[in-house]
């Protein structure tokens, strides 16, 4: 309770307090925008933080991830293009709603669904994350083989696209981490006599040319798209007394399972969006009214995809795996400030550990106080004309990772990940595997190298050892899965045509 306390005191000087705010109200603006996702803003933020002390840079980054995720349903509702997938399920409601004159209802509802999913989820955060620390401490590189093992199949199956091409994507990730020196026996490999891929690929050109660069690539070829006006007030907007006594359950279940479905590795906030849609649907008395401009509907998506936040952070701090894509950077934002991720973090630097705790219980409260009163000036800038946002980026871009590394070559590296990854989107090959395999890449070599080394090079551990063969199940089960679904689904298929 002491740590958790001293951070909070901390976060309310004015400088880390000035950090929250910045990073909830930009994440709230770009996230707001349409193509401009939280995952850019936070990889072009990186290089920024790079001098600046460990736990007010990663204070920054979390606030972006709330305010960024949150900020996404303002497009979702008014224009029906969500700022982030996270937002994908609002427009199902929200967009109806806005139709039909309910814009400011809609956004309050949505605004108040997103405090109440951070609030719920930081809760489970604060009492899950020490408790986890502690057993993962007990874990050895079969474990931790096995979960990276397990985030990158889970984030593989559930991508957009087909699973085999999310596979492709996570081993193509895995693959561009292998230049450079191997770190067993500290040789070169795959060098192929380029004297500055000895030090490997670096982790900002990668991440900024996949994530940023890729996006201003696909969003030139539109960058005449005018969105509709639309007016929006303050009228309406706060949710009453009774309001919150007749959703409070809705409220909670879809809090529960963003929470739970945020820490199960790589799925995301898409998803838990999307499974509380269907229970909320699926226990509703009136399911016929979703997708009509359903209060509910709003509600369950949501609180659902703030929650996730707080799930995804879980894994994060405790174990060094990343709950979602963002969660992959911000673990690049560790080791780049010399980190630990993982369940050491507690014991070596539990300022950062419980400053994301607490950085994450801060910014929502911010997000909620800004967004109730200025989401109808944020709602401005979807008119801002992309021209002028697209090319001061890119000049953020070259400069950022520019000045991390002083070198052009970094530069050059980061438009050239910048066409694979539009080549990526254009083919429908998902870049979270790809990202989160080269994060992950070098902690899975080192696990298993380092398992295989204790053991004489038996894998016997993987099958005896309860949470290596706990996880390797579950890997399996998610490679299994997406198998059967479709095997089941084609053979219902030939059973109607032969009924017909």
């Amino acid at each position: 309770m002491e740590p958790f306390v001293d951070s909070l005191v901390y976060l309310f000087q004015p400088w880390p307090m000035t950090l929250v705010f910045i990073g909830v109200v930009s994440g709230i603006v770009i996230g707001s925008i349409p193509g401009l996702t939280t995952t850019m803003l936070i990889t072009l933020t990186l290089p920024l933080t790079f001098f600046m002390e460990s736990v007010n840079a990663i204070t920054l980054l979390v606030a972006m991830y709330v305010g960024g995720i949150s900020g996404s349903q303002i497009a979702a509702t008014l224009l029906r293009m969500p700022g982030t997938p996270a937002s994908i399920m609002t427009t199902f409601d929200g967009y109806p709603m806005s139709q039909a004159g309910k814009s400011e209802r809609a956004l309050g509802l949505g605004i108040t669904s997103s405090f109440v999913g951070g609030i719920i989820s930081f809760i489970f955060l604060a009492l899950l994350s020490p408790p986890l620390a502690r057993l993962a401490l007990t874990f050895g590189p079969w474990e931790y083989f096995t979960m990276v093992l397990m985030a990158l199949v889970m984030l593989a199956s559930l991508s957009q696209g087909s699973m085999i091409k999310g596979l492709i994507a996570a081993c193509l990730g895995m693959m561009v981490h292998l230049p450079g020196v191997d770190p067993s026996i500290g040789q070169m490999r795959l060098t192929f006599g380029i004297e500055a891929l000895e030090s490997g690929l670096k982790l900002m050109p990668v991440l900024i040319g996949a994530f940023a660069v890729s996006q201003i690539f696909k969003d030139i070829i539109m960058i005449d798209a005018r969105p509709p006006s639309v007016n929006v007030g303050r009228a309406g907007m706060w949710l009453s007394f009774s309001d919150i006594r007749k959703y409070i359950v809705n409220f909670f279940r879809s809090a529960v399972i963003g929470t739970w479905v945020g820490i199960l590795p790589g799925i995301g906030a898409n998803i838990a969006a999307m499974l509380s849609y269907s229970a909320a649907k699926n226990s509703s008395k009136t399911p016929e009214k979703f997708g009509t401009g359903h209060e509910p509907g709003v509600i369950a998506a949501e609180t659902a995809n703030n929650a996730s936040i707080g799930g995804a952070l879980v894994p994060l701090i405790t174990m060094g795996i990343p709950g979602s894509v963002v969660d992959a950077i911000l673990i690049g934002a560790l080791i780049i400030h010399n980190l630990e991720p993982g369940p050491l973090l507690f014991t070596t630097n539990p300022e950062i550990a419980y400053g994301v705790i607490t950085a994450y219980l801060l910014g929502n409260i911010i997000m909620f106080g800004i967004m109730m009163f200025a989401v109808v000036h944020i709602a401005k800038v979807l008119y801002v004309p992309r021209a002028y946002l697209l090319a001061a980026i890119l000049m953020f871009c070259v400069i950022g990772v520019f000045a991390v590394g002083n070198s052009f070559w970094d530069v050059w590296i980061m438009l050239l990940f910048g066409v694979v990854g539009f080549i990526m989107e254009r083919t429908k090959m998902p870049l979270g595997p790809f990202v989160i395999g080269f994060v992950l890449s070098p902690i899975a070599e080192a696990q298993l190298r380092s398992g295989l080394m204790s053991t004489d090079g038996s894998i016997e551990p993987l099958f005896t050892r309860p949470f290596a063969a706990s996880f390797l199940a579950i890997s399996i089960a998610a490679l299994a899965w997406p198998i059967y679904s479709d095997w089941k689904r084609q053979k219902a298929a030939k059973l109607n045509a032969a009924a017909e």
